[in-house]
């Protein structure tokens, strides 16, 4: 029964996904209710949300999440998630992806820049409050991108930043505040990251800062469960969709 609930579930998560960034529902009945969700990245069309998470919705029950009660699926345009407990209005520090460049910036840099980026993110938590309206079309969006000046020269800092509009504004900031120390934790000095949470994510991307290496356009993608790391997948290029799929 609850492989059914599932699949109902699943479909109406497709059905709505050409609506809008985010949906919610519920099915069946006691012990066998399924919650379930997606979050599109607020940045993206109709079109492409709505094919990230059919996608997503045909890819979360398969390999081994096709017998578990609770998974979550990331990708760089949406997240997919379904689970017998509900979650909605609950901040939660993992499961979470991360898939950063493999091109870093001199370790000289990377304090100086961690606190820069910290203190951006803050500014966006600030803005992210007048945009939580479900009558938004993009609630809980905010992306910034603009000059910093600092090590004696000037570069581009690309940051952008999204909760799921079920959080409040309160739980948003402590959402968004842990996805800046994972990207501290995980992510080293990397040029480009981004760091996935079931209710929020940060993505960032610089240009103009010195590098360690030739840029060879690789990524590599980590995720987690608790204090079990699973390296997934290493993928050749941003365009490549599949962060990772986590059985929690």
């Amino acid at each position: 029964q609850y492989k059914s609930n599932r699949e109902f579930l699943l479909s109406s998560l497709r059905d709505r996904s050409p609506l809008g960034t985010y949906y919610n529902a519920t099915v069946g009945l006691s012990p066998d209710t399924v919650h379930g969700m997606f979050l599109c990245r607020g940045d993206i069309t109709k079109q492409s949300c709505s094919n990230c998470v059919k996608t997503a919705t045909l890819e979360i029950t398969k390999n081994n999440c096709t017998y578990i009660k609770d998974a979550i699926i990331f990708y760089q345009e949406c997240m997919v998630r379904y689970s017998n407990v509900s979650f909605l209005r609950i901040v939660e520090s993992g499961p979470w992806a991360a898939m950063y460049s493999n091109v870093s910036f001199p370790d000289s840099f990377l304090f100086p820049f961690r606190e820069t980026l910290s203190d951006k993110v803050e500014k966006l938590i600030i803005l992210t409050a007048s945009k939580s309206s479900l009558s938004s079309l993009t609630p809980y969006y905010v992306r910034d991108r603009n000059k910093v000046n600092e090590f004696d020269r000037s570069y581009t800092l690309d940051t952008m930043v999204q909760c799921s509009p079920d959080l409040d504004p309160a739980n948003c900031s402590v959402c968004l505040r842990l996805a800046v120390q994972g990207v501290s934790s995980c992510c080293n000095n990397a040029r480009i990251a981004q760091f996935f949470l079931p209710k929020c994510f940060l993505k960032y991307d610089t240009s103009g800062l010195p590098t360690t290496q030739s840029p060879s356009g690789s990524f590599s993608v980590h995720a987690m469960k608790g204090n079990e790391i699973y390296v997934r997948i290493f993928i050749t290029t941003m365009a490549t969709s599949l962060l990772a799929l986590v059985g929690l």
